[in-house]
């Protein structure tokens, strides 16, 4: 579904990405990890139209996607969250889904129809659907839930989840993981997540692509992954024991 080919990104002397190759398949989990600074968020960025790669490619689908900026991206069902939502604060957290809808997705539809779709997604991630809510009565796990229900509002083939669990407790947490299940299961979409919560992540995902100072160190199952002594030794720390 998608191809990232030889990634390539700098920011004058500095590569913050270099040479990235991974793909992804239709229907899959895929975990995107590595320490601070190793270049996830600017791989997203890239992947998503916000940042042009200095070099290589990004395919979805089987077209090119450089070049294009995001509204053009996120038309072509590719859609995205980000490490610190920030909703339209003087919207009701309705009306957010809902302009996520009417603009992200590529079918046209009426302000009656976005507003459907918008409860429709906000029931799905566990938000309730009152109208006259503003975004600032949410927690940091609600907060987590509109960013994700906006990018979902799209319609999106495939999701760049960015930290969905960052700063939630461990019953919001575990909301969260059973949420981008149903994603998955329920809406057929793709997922590619970047997390820290490692232990949970490597539960979660099919397969795992390790980025340390902008390039692969590795690519494989949970399990590989977790006892690669190059992975260990940059990010992990010790060895994960999975279940």
């Amino acid at each position: 579904m998608l191809t990232v080919s030889r990634l390539t990104k700098r920011f004058g002397g500095f590569t913050a990405l270099s040479d990235v190759t991974f793909d992804v398949k239709e229907g899959e989990i895929l975990g995107l990890i590595g320490p601070n600074g190793s270049g996830k968020t600017t791989c997203f960025n890239c992947v998503s139209g916000v940042l042009p790669p200095t070099a290589g490619s990004i395919r979805f689908r089987g077209e090119d996607l450089v070049g294009l900026t995001p509204d053009k991206v996120v038309h072509r069902g590719l859609a995205r969250t980000f490490q610190i939502p920030r909703p339209f604060k003087k919207l009701s957290i309705t009306e957010n889904v809902a302009v996520a809808a009417h603009y992200g997705s590529a079918e046209h539809m009426s302000d009656a129809e976005a507003r459907a779709r918008a409860r429709e997604i906000l029931t799905l991630v566990g938000l309730a659907a009152d109208p006259a809510a503003l975004p600032a009565l949410l927690g940091a796990g609600g907060l987590k839930k509109l960013e994700l229900a906006r990018a979902l509002a799209t319609g999106p083939k495939l999701l760049l989840a960015d930290e969905s669990l960052g700063g939630l407790d461990p019953t919001e947490m575990a909301s969260a993981v059973d949420t981008l299940r149903r994603v998955r299961g329920e809406l057929g979409i793709t997922i590619v997540w970047v997390e820290h919560i490692m232990a949970t992540l490597m539960r979660v995902v099919d397969r795992v692509v390790v980025l340390d100072h902008g390039e692969k160190i590795a690519e494989g199952r949970p399990l590989e992954v977790a006892e690669d002594p190059k992975v260990v030794e940059a990010y992990l720390g010790e060895k994960i024991v999975l279940e």
